[in-house]
């Protein structure tokens, strides 16, 4: 071949290159689904097939070097833009291991498969039986796990969970029928419990189980503020209030026998923030002054 040629064939081949619709066939362009046209074959009206720009791009002498001109078409047809790893089918951005299907954004390893749409990020965390807000999606927040609480102290456990559970309400809202998911949970901490009664002791043993101090002897809770009292009067843990008495937080402050709930903090002034299960039929927080209560029960 003449150096003319030679010449003549590699500006042929720039040209080709230069122009991507040349190449593309069809020019279907990187987000299109419509496959990619073959590289064999003829093309239609008005277009550059990929094959013929490689017959105008060689100048017709596959015949005086037929080893170059296969390798050139295996090239450039089997590696090119147009149908083998390129943009529009192969390993590109289209269909391959690009943005639409392949390991891309959208179905591979991108986000719908495990990412945002696809999986859930919370599976073990649902499943827990302290992810309250799953039951029906009542106000209040998730409760704490064992996990996360098991290097702190039995009345820290006590604190986190209950103040996890501040918001809860009986269902319908407003109709003291001491019902709802979250009571019939708390319920579940008491052996014998009784739907539709007052709960507030369900509630402090239910917080109780949880945090791995279970009310009861035998640990089967308990469904009245007296047999709360009885409890930790035969187990040590009673304290009566008077002059002095400083509960800790985590203690269940009890009221007679007509109510109880746990302590949360204990105030510069004396006055001692609780949670308290069934006040105003909900689980809320509140303050009392030191002289309200009639006990204390240690917990830890």
């Amino acid at each position: 071949m003449s150096l003319e040629a030679t010449l003549e064939r590699v500006s042929a081949i720039r040209q080709a290159l230069a122009d991507p619709a040349v190449l593309l066939g069809t020019g279907t362009g990187v987000s299109g689904g419509t496959q990619a046209p073959a590289s064999t074959g003829s093309a239609p009206a008005g277009e550059t097939s990929f094959a013929a720009a490689l017959e105008q791009a060689s100048g017709g002498v596959e015949g005086s070097q037929p080893e170059a001109a296969a390798a050139s078409a295996a090239t450039l047809a089997g590696a090119g833009l147009a149908t083998g790893a390129g943009l529009a089918s192969g390993t590109g951005l289209a269909t391959g291991t690009g943005l639409a299907s392949g390991a891309g954004l959208a179905s591979g390893t991108g986000l719908s498969s495990p990412g945002l749409a696809g999986s859930s990020a919370s599976d073990a965390s649902l499943s827990s039986p302290y992810f309250l807000q799953r039951l029906d999606g009542v106000a209040g927040s998730s409760a704490a796990s064992a996990t996360s609480l098991a290097g702190g102290s039995t009345g820290s456990r006590i604190v986190q969970i209950a103040e996890s559970q501040i918001g809860q309400e009986e269902q319908p809202p407003g109709t003291n029928s001491n019902e709802g998911p979250a009571i019939a949970m708390y319920r579940s901490a008491t052996t014998g419990a009784i739907p539709g009664a007052p709960w507030c002791a369900y509630f402090a043993s239910w917080v109780a189980r949880q945090a791995g101090e279970p009310i009861g002897e035998g640990g089967q809770g308990a469904g009245a503020v007296s047999e709360v009292w009885s409890w930790a009067q035969s187990t040590g843990r009673a304290i009566t209030n008077g002059p002095g008495v400083v509960p800790k937080p985590g203690d269940l402050i009890v009221f007679g026998d007509e109510h109880v709930g746990i302590v949360r903090d204990v105030l510069p002034d004396g006055d001692i923030q609780t949670i308290e299960g069934n006040y105003e039929n909900k689980v809320a927080a509140n303050v009392r002054t030191p002289t309200e209560a009639t006990g204390y029960v240690e917990m830890s």
